[in-house]
């Protein structure tokens, strides 16, 4: 068979007057609506306007157009169907070989920060998908494109061969149904968002591909990077890489770790991750002062390590992270003096951020895949402040106590559990993570901390069982201990601090990262 007669209707018209121009030199009879049929006119090339074709105007604002028996005829007739054949020819339809058709830009309408709920429905597309649809259902006879990429490829094939393959067609058609489940997945979310649906009866999302990564976790497996639509500033999946080599799916995860931590603060913080956990976090007066402290937490771990500040790198900043070997560094930007410094590196990787909001954050839906199904949450971006600590024993904590502690439930919140976080002078100095019992938690974040754990604060990411864990960190000359509380056996623990003469403080919330 052969293409003769194409319908073209775009919303982005990227390319469209040359792939239309050259499609009308190979002799095809094209057929447009609205602005798209005006810009073809403007530059010469010929075309026919939907309603020559349906015998009926274009109405309702442009509403009503292409929903029409002459066109999904033309679309859905099989060809090789002596039944089909007849219809067509008694009623006198023709058939529509070509479609290329992309819809109202409904994901940049609701990007408007400003968008009104009538203008986000009126470019909701019912003809586009519709159309889209029927053509890519009768891929074995119509070709159908929804994406200027493939303009060349259609082109090449028509030339060659006045047609499409079959191979061709269905690869095509399978992108239009993503595309269309993709398109209607955003209208879904944003209805549901706008009526308080949180976690509606169906779970449809989409995401848009940034790349396909080396592999995964491990070098056997396979792996790509996807972004959502209308992903904000200050995101790693909206980050611009502007040196090094490629992000690996590890390098992925540790930065999106180290990102979530630094987003806590609204003072001047560097966080270190190592394996999506933080190895070092300090804050001061400026980015330098703030790296030197986490650095200084864990010099051993930060090897290798994700870099994440809250203030864009300076200079003195720059030549202190060119010393060690680091895999990233993220900040919302870079100087010109530190640009010149770390890219004499080839293979670290520098991402910029841009603007992102500092300390308590919007809550968003987290999605963690099972084995035939998924679970999804709210993040965790709970945020607490001095006002809403209980002290549980007789000793208050001290101010400077009291801002080791706000300083190590913000870092504690972000580490694997069990989860146990020792601070002091503005900086971690121990981290247990992801220990099966706290005890065993607690001994890895002293035995790091070593002589500086005394005159230090810690952190649990959940309630003490027991007392074993006081008694640990009694002996090891922690003086504060914040935590959630609510163990049956509360007591014990805060008999054991009352005791050891420890202040502890209670946030009546609980953190588990699992």
């Amino acid at each position: 068979m052969a293409i003769k007669r194409a319908l073209i209707s775009v919303s982005d018209k990227t390319g469209i007057v040359e792939f239309a121009s050259e499609l009308a030199k190979l002799g095809v009879e094209l057929i447009s609506t609205g602005g798209t049929k005006t810009l073809l006119e403007k530059e010469g090339v010929p075309v026919i306007g939907i309603s020559d074709v349906t015998g009926f105007p274009e109405i309702l604002d442009g509403r009503v157009k292409t929903l029409h028996p002459a066109v999904h005829s033309g679309l859905l007739a099989i060809r090789d169907d002596a039944e089909h054949r007849k219809v067509m020819e008694e009623l006198g339809l023709g058939y529509i070989d070509l479609v290329i058709v992309n819809l109202y830009p409904f994901a940049q309408t609701i990007a408007k920060p400003d968008v009104e709920y009538a203008d986000a429905v009126e470019n909701i597309d019912i003809g586009g998908p519709t159309m889209l649809r029927s053509a890519a259902k009768n891929h074995a006879f119509v070709s159908v494109v929804v994406d200027a990429a493939d303009y060349d490829t259609v082109l090449t094939e028509v030339r060659e061969n006045a047609d499409t393959t079959l191979e061709t067609r269905k690869r095509l058609a399978a992108k239009v149904f993503r595309h269309t489940a993709a398109y209607d997945s955003l209208i879904s979310e944003y209805l549901s968002g706008q009526v308080g649906e949180e976690f509606p009866e169906r779970y449809t999302v989409t995401y848009e591909k940034v790349q396909d990564l080396r592999y995964g976790e491990n070098p056997h497996q396979k792996a790509a990077f996807y972004r959502k639509p209308l992903a904000g500033e200050g995101s790693i999946a909206t980050a611009e890489q502007i040196h090094g080599k490629e992000l690996s799916y590890n390098n992925i995860n540790d930065a999106n770790a180290a990102l979530q931590i630094v987003k806590e603060f609204t003072e001047p913080a560097v966080v270190a991750v190592k394996h999506m956990n933080p190895c070092g976090v300090g804050i001061g007066t400026s980015v330098k002062e703030a790296y030197e402290k986490a650095y200084a937490a864990d010099p051993t771990s930060i090897f290798g390590g994700i870099i994440a500040a809250n203030r864009p790198i300076d200079g003195e900043t720059a030549q202190l992270l060119h010393e060690i070997f680091l895999e990233i560094v993220i900040a919302p930007d870079f100087t010109a003096e530190a640009l010149e410094i770390l890219q004499k590196k080839k293979n670290i990787r520098l991402l910029k951020l841009g603007n992102f909001t500092e300390g308590q954050r919007k809550a968003l839906h987290l999605v963690t895949s099972v084995e035939g199904g998924m679970l999804v949450q709210e993040s965790d971006v709970h945020a607490i402040s001095e006002g809403d600590l209980k002290t549980a024993t007789d000793r208050e904590p001290t101010e400077a106590e009291l801002k080791q502690l706000l300083l190590a439930w913000k870092v504690v919140k972000h580490v694997k559990s069990n989860a146990i976080v020792l601070v002091t002078e503005d900086m971690t100095i121990g981290i247990g993570a992801g220990q099966m019992n706290r005890v065993g938690a607690a001994k890895i974040a002293i035995e790091q901390a070593g002589e500086k754990a005394k005159g230090a604060v810690l952190a649990s990411d959940a309630f003490f069982p027991m007392g074993d864990t006081l008694e640990i960190a009694a002996a090891a000359g922690i003086t504060a201990v914040i935590q959630p509380g609510g163990s049956i056996k509360d007591e014990e623990s805060i008999k054991v601090a009352n005791d050891k003469g420890i202040a502890m403080v209670m946030t009546g919330v609980r953190h588990f990262k699992h």
